[in-house]
């Protein structure tokens, strides 16, 4: 299955105990990711609190979330149902957190 890159914008949640990624898909739809697993979101989160304040927002289909600062790509599953499936994040998440 072909991968797309998606910049995170986003979560639901905490910062610091993120539910989901929320993205910003090529031609610039937000989308949310599936429910992060906890070792993923522990890491992620790192990130998250990282980034700065945030502020609440909404998508276009009017599901809430938390706004991070300016994020980095992760690749996820293109032509999935929704939520959208996280695919490599997992290494840019170890990139990220290394000391």
């Amino acid at each position: 299955m072909d991968t797309v890159g998606a910049e995170i914008v986003g979560c639901t949640g905490l910062a610091a105990r993120p539910h989901a990624l929320v993205v910003r898909l090529p031609g610039g739809r937000i989308a949310r990711t599936q429910t992060l697993k906890a070792p993923l979101a522990a890491r992620i989160s790192a990130f998250l609190v990282a980034s700065g304040p945030s502020r609440n927002a909404r998508s276009r289909a009017g599901e809430g979330y938390r706004t991070t600062g300016p994020g980095p790509v992760v690749e996820v599953l293109a032509g999935t149902t929704r939520p959208w499936r996280l695919r490599t994040v997992l290494s840019w998440v170890a990139c990220l957190c290394a000391p």
